[in-house]
């Protein structure tokens, strides 16, 4: 009878044990993914403070093209407003488009590509490009990590039990991924 015993309390231990760990790993999961989001936030924020600049650069060279000015602005604008994951990608894919005119006027000017200030600002840029998109990958490994810990069988029943959700991969469009914004000259 006392082995029986043993043997329940055994098991139950074994059970509450792999319940705080299923529960650990996906809390661990879900705070290095909202991690791996604020990282790109602020890679986010360091390109659009950039922009105003680059734009007031350019906008020396090329008073006339008010459109594409007013282009970038705007598609700053809604990206920095944008709240949800599905919002950032779709201003993100627009202002990487908006860019990527603003490149294309520059070109045509080429007292603008000879300018110390403009080169600079494309350095920045291209930098932050570049970390914007390691930021994103590794966002997206987190979250792809954090699904399946969601999906998978054992531990679908403690997400479930406490409510965990997957989270929104961060994409771009496949043009813009393909194609960031055109930076060198």
């Amino acid at each position: 009878m006392a082995m029986i015993f043993y043997a329940i309390i055994g098991v139950i231990a074994i059970i509450v044990i792999w319940l705080i760990a299923s529960f650990n790993s996906l809390v661990r999961l879900k705070n290095q993914s909202q991690e791996a989001w604020s990282d790109i936030n602020v890679q986010l924020k360091r390109r659009y403070d950039l922009i105003p600049n680059l734009v007031q650069t350019v906008k020396g060279y090329a008073a006339h093209e008010k459109l594409v000015f007013e282009n970038v602005t705007q598609a700053r604008a809604a990206a920095i407003n944008a709240q949800t994951v599905a919002q950032k990608t779709q201003t993100e894919n627009v202002l990487s488009g908006a860019l990527k005119s603003l490149f294309a006027v520059a070109e045509a000017y080429p007292q603008l590509q000879a300018s110390v200030n403009f080169l600079e600002l494309q350095r920045e840029l291209t930098d932050t490009e570049d970390k914007v998109q390691a930021a994103r990958r590794f966002y997206n490994g987190n979250v792809r990590d954090l699904a399946i810990k969601i999906e998978s069988f054992p531990s679908n029943i403690v997400a479930g039990a406490f409510l965990f959700k997957k989270m929104e991969l961060f994409e771009l469009e496949e043009t813009a991924a393909k194609e960031p914004p055109k930076v060198q000259f």
